[in-house]
C-alpha cells in the first residue's frame, strides 16, 4: 500500500529541476502576485529576475520583498534578451494584448485563466504562440493542487475503475470588495471561479457533449454578475458531472466538497482553500477501491496548499515543454476548450 500511495505522491511533484529554470518577468503586481506567484517561485527556486506594473511602487515594494532584482517597464523586459518567460498576470481585458507582445518579442509565456474574454480572442493567441514558436501555458493552477492532482492520479492508476460521476459543491462566502472590477462584471462565477472545476473536470473526464446550467444571484448582493450556479454536464462515455456552487452563504457553514465515482470505487475530499481564502488549509483527500483494494475510506496525506504551492505547476509545466520534455497540460489551445466549455455554459442558462 505504501509503495502505491508513493507513486501518487510522485504524480503531485512541483519540483522543478535546476537544469531547466529559466529567467522569469513577472507583469503584474497585484495580490495573486504577492499571495501566490511569488511565494511559489520563491519556494520551487524558479528565478524570478524583473517585474513590472503600472504603479511602480507597488513594482518596487515587491520587488523588495522578494528580493527581485529589477524594476522595469513592460517594453523594457520585452527587449531584455535575458528574460526568457514572461508571467502575465493581470486584469483580463489587458492581457491578450500583452501576451501577443511577448511572443512577438520571443518569450515564453504562462498567462492567466481565463485565456481571453471571449474564445474568438483565445484562438488569436494560440495562433500568435505556434507562428512564433513559442510556448503559451495558462494557469489553470486547480489542476496542480496536490488534492486534485492525487485524485486524478487514482483515476489514471485504474483504482475506482471507468469515472461514473464527477460532484464539485461549494457553499461559501466570497468577499467580491477585494476585486472592485469583478464587483462590476457581469459574468461572474462561471468566468473567473468555477473556471477552475470545469478545467479540473475536463481534466478527468475530457470535453462534455451536453451542457446545461442556471445561474442566479442574492437579492441585495453587492456583485453584479452571477453568484450561483448549477452546471450539469454528460459525457461520451456516459458519465456525468455537476458543479454547484454559491458565493451568498451568509449562515457561516462553509464547505467545499468534490468526488468522483467509478465502476470499482469512489474518491472524495475538500477544497482546502476556499474554508479561509486565500490562507486556506490543505485539501483532504480519500479514496475507496476495491481494485487496490483499500478496505474502507482509505486517507491520502495531502500536505501543501493551493495557494501559494499549486502556483508553482503550470509554471514548471512550461519549462518542461520549452525543454522539449513533454507538452503542458495547460497549453493555450487546451485551456481555450474550458473558456470554450464557459461560453456553453453561459449560453445554455441563457435558454
Amino acid at each position: 500500500m505504501l509503495d502505491a500511495l508513493a507513486d501518487i505522491a510522485a504524480a503531485c511533484d512541483l519540483t522543478v529541476p535546476p537544469g531547466l529554470l529559466l529567467p522569469v518577468g513577472v507583469v503584474g503586481a497585484g495580490a495573486i502576485t504577492r499571495h501566490a506567484h511569488l511565494p511559489a517561485y520563491r519556494q520551487a527556486g524558479v528565478p524570478v529576475a524583473a517585474i513590472t506594473d503600472l504603479d511602480e511602487n507597488r513594482a518596487r515594494a515587491l520587488a523588495d520583498e522578494f528580493g527581485i532584482p529589477r524594476v522595469m517597464t513592460l517594453d523594457e523586459m520585452l527587449a531584455d534578451d535575458e528574460i526568457a518567460v514572461l508571467d502575465v498576470a493581470v486584469f483580463p481585458e489587458a492581457q491578450p494584448d500583452i501576451v501577443e507582445r511577448a511572443l512577438a518579442a520571443g518569450k515564453h509565456v504562462l498567462a492567466q485563466k481565463p485565456l481571453a474574454p471571449e474564445s474568438g480572442r483565445g484562438e488569436q493567441l494560440v495562433e500568435a504562440a505556434d507562428a512564433a514558436g513559442r510556448s503559451l501555458v495558462v494557469n489553470q493552477q486547480m489542476r496542480y493542487g496536490e488534492g486534485m492532482a492525487a485524485a486524478r492520479a487514482m483515476v489514471d492508476a485504474g483504482w475506482i475503475g471507468e469515472v461514473t460521476a464527477m460532484y464539485v459543491s461549494v457553499d461559501i462566502v466570497t468577499d467580491w470588495s477585494a476585486w472592485p472590477w469583478l464587483v462590476e462584471s457581469p459574468r461572474l462565477d462561471l468566468m473567473y471561479h468555477s473556471i477552475h472545476y470545469f478545467d479540473t473536470v475536463r481534466a478527468v473526464l475530457g470535453d462534455p457533449v451536453d451542457v446545461t446550467c442556471a445561474r442566479g444571484r442574492r437579492p441585495g448582493q453587492l456583485a453584479t454578475g452571477e453568484t450561483r450556479t448549477i452546471t450539469t454536464m454528460t459525457f461520451g462515455s456516459g458519465a456525468l458531472a455537476n458543479v454547484r456552487v454559491n458565493h451568498e452563504n451568509i449562515t457561516g457553514d462553509q464547505a467545499a466538497e468534490f468526488r468522483i465515482d467509478g465502476s470499482e470505487g469512489s474518491i472524495r475530499g475538500t477544497i482546502g482553500l476556499l474554508y479561509d481564502y486565500p490562507d486556506g488549509r490543505p485539501d483532504t483527500l480519500e479514496v475507496n477501491s476495491r481494485v487496490v483494494p483499500t478496505d474502507g475510506w482509505l486517507p491520502y496525506p495531502v500536505t501543501t496548499r493551493w495557494i501559494p504551492d499549486a502556483f508553482a505547476g503550470p509554471m514548471r509545466a512550461l519549462l518542461r515543454e520549452v525543454a522539449g520534455i513533454e507538452p503542458a497540460p495547460t497549453t493555450a489551445a487546451d485551456a481555450l476548450q474550458t473558456l470554450r466549455l464557459v461560453e456553453r455554459a453561459y449560453a445554455a442558462s441563457g435558454e
